[in-house]
């Protein structure tokens, strides 16, 4: 026995037929007909508002036909049957889950919803999965205020503190990525979810750390998770626990900042290099797990080899030049050149020229190797020993002035110095500057080369004869003269011998008379006759009498004299050793020969 023909809107005729029975039933009322719908609906136990299993019966262009076993087929929307993608996830003959909302609307039609059933079997999922602290998996979908939009087959809300261990700070790079969740709020009535990643990544860091302790001893090699880089270095994740990466630990060879070498999210092997158990803390080195390059060291780089390498750094005092990755060798200022006074590393090399050494000196305990660059030439100096001696006369241009001296050029590179105090034997010179200005040629005489401290010393008053040395040929002791008194002092008065040449007379040798201040005896200009009574070229002290002049003093008597002062008491020399120091040309200037 079927029923046909039968529409939820009603119909004005039904054909009832089996196999004795043929009848019609005309003019009944919408409404009866309807009660006798419900009768039977009831009878098959498929309700409103409940989700029932039916078939696809048939696919149309815009809507699926599905068969719920009722009178007449339902229709649903063929979108509600697609993926994201387009792809569409049902053919003919497949049995699927559809809500009934109603057996019939305003047009008569049967009501049936696929997203609908899907929803309320999404949130029996959910309020299951709340029940029993279950996991959900859901994908990020967009962005909201305080958080972020999750499709766990409904939607929820993820907050900003619940994404991960620590802050996020681009909540949008994880947009259209699939994670699991726990439910930590759960609402139906009002549809109200809220998500937790953090809980889970926190259980499963809990169980890391304690798998990590357990194998977190010094010289494991453990793999982690870059999480964070700062100036002196990187911070790993070992699974629970952190473990610091110092910038020193991480390559053989120089580098300036971490970020060179790793990035945040890189997996990494690394060593433990020591763990403080009391305070959790982990020191790691990434270098340790490759070879020392200073092992080979001492073969490689042995004293008087010649090798390249790239200047890495500059210093005021020399040069860091890397010759492998991990092996650097200081240049310094004083290596760079034979002949330039270098004052700073810059003037002759920059960073990353490649320049031609030699090991001068290796200590590998203290890993460190002296290098030279001047030694890949010949040593101009040696070369300037062989041409020339001390006592040679040479000319050469002044190139610089300083307070001290006069620098000549000798060879190219090369200067002699004429220092202050070789300038005059007699003249007193407050600056070489009064002088002399660059570009004068002048003539000197060698006074000594130095090829290891690379001084060369040029003197000009060397070449005329110390007037010390002449005046105590021609004024040694006996011999009589006169002068020009130049100068008055409380214990004596100086005479000019020659020019530039003076002697003094105590005060105990002015007069035959004691006298109490020379004045009472001479005035400056006066000229005075005298008997010298001792002489030293080298101390450039003469030591007169006027005494012995004016007694007349000769042969036997005037010897006997002599030798009554030969040793002067020690107020007298050390009044003229004051005296004549103070005359003396360059006496204050400080001895500098190169």
């Amino acid at each position: 026995m079927s029923l046909s023909g039968a529409k939820l809107a009603g119909i004005g005729k039904v054909t009832w037929e089996d196999e004795d029975t043929d009848f019609n039933l005309e003019g009944h009322e919408n409404q009866e007909f309807a009660e006798l719908l419900e009768q039977s609906s009831v009878g098959s136990g498929i309700k409103e508002g409940t989700i029932v299993q039916g078939t696809v019966v048939g696919i149309g262009d815009d809507v699926v036909r599905i068969d719920i076993g009722h009178k007449a087929d339902g229709e649903v929307p063929l979108a509600e049957f697609r993926k994201p993608d387009g792809e569409l996830t049902i053919q003919v003959g497949d049995k699927v889950e559809v809500y009934l909302d109603s057996f019939e609307d305003n047009e008569g039609e049967m009501v049936l919803s696929r997203e609908r059933a899907e929803m309320l079997r999404a949130w029996d999922r959910i309020s299951d999965a709340y029940e029993n602290n279950e996991e959900v998996q859901g994908m990020i979908m967009a962005r909201v205020k305080g958080g972020l939009s999750v499709d766990i087959g409904v939607k929820a809300f993820l907050p900003g503190s619940q994404v991960d261990l620590r802050p996020v700070r681009n909540l949008d790079k994880l947009i259209n990525n699939s994670f699991s969740f726990r439910i930590i709020k759960f609402n139906k009535k009002r549809g109200n979810i809220v998500l937790s990643r953090r809980v889970l990544l926190e259980q499963d860091r809990e169980k890391m750390r304690s798998e990590t302790l357990h194998n977190l001893k010094e010289g494991a090699i453990l793999r982690g998770i870059i999480k964070n880089i700062t100036d002196y270095g990187a911070f790993v994740d070992l699974g629970g626990i952190d473990g610091l990466l110092h910038i020193t630990d991480m390559s053989w060879g120089r580098i300036n900042h971490p970020s060179q070498l790793f990035e945040v999210g890189q997996e990494v092997e690394t060593k433990v290099l020591t763990y403080d158990e009391a305070r959790q803390r982990v020191s790691l080195g990434y270098k340790q797990l490759q070879a020392d390059p200073w092992a080979q060291a001492a073969s490689k780089y042995a004293v008087s080899i010649k090798t390249k390498g790239t200047v890495v750094s500059l210093t005021d005092y020399g040069a860091f030049v890397e010759l492998e990755d991990g092996i650097e060798g200081l240049i310094h200022i004083s290596e760079m050149s034979w002949s330039r006074r270098v004052r700073h590393p810059s003037k002759l090399v920059s960073i990353g020229d490649e320049v031609e050494v030699i090991v001068l000196a290796i200590d590998l305990e203290a890993r460190r190797i002296s290098l030279g660059m001047k030694q890949m030439e010949p040593n101009p100096w040696e070369l300037i020993k062989e041409k020339y001696q001390p006592g040679d006369i040479i000319r050469g241009k002044v190139r610089n002035i300083t307070d001290f001296g006069v620098f000549v050029g000798i060879e190219e590179n090369i200067d002699g110095l004429i220092h202050i105090s070789d300038i005059s034997w007699t003249e007193r010179i407050k600056h070489p500057g009064d002088l002399y200005k660059k570009g004068d040629e002048v003539e000197a005489k060698i006074l000594q080369i130095d090829s290891e401290g690379e001084k060369f010393s040029l003197g000009i008053k060397q070449l005329t004869e110390d007037p010390w040395v002449a005046a105590a040929r021609d004024f040694t002791p006996g011999t009589k003269g006169e002068g020009k008194v130049t100068k008055l002092t409380d214990f004596g008065v100086f005479v000019q011998l020659v020019a530039g040449v003076e002697g003094m007379i105590h005060i105990s040798e002015l007069d035959a008379e004691t006298v109490e201040k020379p004045e009472q005896v001479v005035k400056e200009g006066d000229s005075v006759q005298f008997v010298v009574l001792s002489c030293d070229a080298a101390e450039r002290r003469f030591s007169l009498s006027r005494k012995a002049h004016i007694k007349g003093l000769e042969g036997d008597s005037l010897k006997e004299y002599l030798c009554t002062v030969k040793e002067p008491q020690t107020a007298f020399a050390d009044a003229f050793n004051l005296a004549t120091k103070e005359k003396s040309p360059g006496a204050e200037e400080t001895e500098v020969k190169g």
